[in-house]
């Protein structure tokens, strides 16, 4: 089922998620969920937060990336509970968009080289070392399980030059091609 993004603006997506237990109701159908909605927005990562749900667990699919980098092709991932351990490397400045963000891409810097710990959905452990493009997704979406969104990595300037383009997501008045969630404005009553 294909679920709402939620945009810019939601609290939800500042919220530092919680821990998910093997035995969370609905975890397998979430997911699945998480993955039609991913790809029906053209997405190559998601995390939880940005469907509402406040759990530490995103996924990823870099396959689109394959033609630059072989190694991505079926490069398919759930993450639970992770942990990045270790980043290293300069960082690389690299265009960046998010579908919570819808219509702006921003150039940010990351390193390029990360060890993540994390749960596969049947709660086995991993430990494994990433690089490049995939490192890159992953640490964006690891953002979104710590409450950080993609303009967090700005200049208080570029901030300031985009504030419009915020303002417009959060009000919803942007054309997006798939279902997003918009944060609804509390009106004031008077009488």
């Amino acid at each position: 089922m294909i679920l709402p993004i939620f945009a810019y603006g939601e609290t939800v997506l500042r919220n530092k998620a919680s821990a998910v237990e093997k035995s969370h109701p609905g975890l397998a159908e979430l997911i699945e969920n998480m993955f039609d909605t991913m790809y029906n927005a053209e997405g190559v990562g998601l995390a939880a937060p940005q469907v509402g749900e406040s759990l530490r667990v995103f996924i990823v699919d870099a396959t689109p990336f394959s033609q630059d980098d072989e190694k991505l092709d079926g490069f398919k991932k759930i993450f639970i509970n992770p942990e990045i351990i270790e980043t290293r490397g300069k960082e690389v400045l690299f265009n960046e968009g998010c579908l919570s963000f819808p219509k702006l891409r921003e150039d940010i810097w990351r390193k390029p080289l990360i060890k993540i710990k994390y749960y596969d959905e049947n709660f086995n452990l991993h430990e494994e070392t990433y690089d490049g493009i995939a490192a890159r997704i992953i640490q964006h979406e690891y953002d979104h399980i710590e409450g950080v969104v993609l303009t967090d990595h700005l200049s208080p300037l570029k901030r300031r030059i985009i504030k419009g383009k915020l303002n417009s997501i959060s009000k919803g008045l942007v054309d997006v091609d798939y279902k997003m969630k918009f944060p609804v404005k509390k009106q004031t009553s008077l009488g």
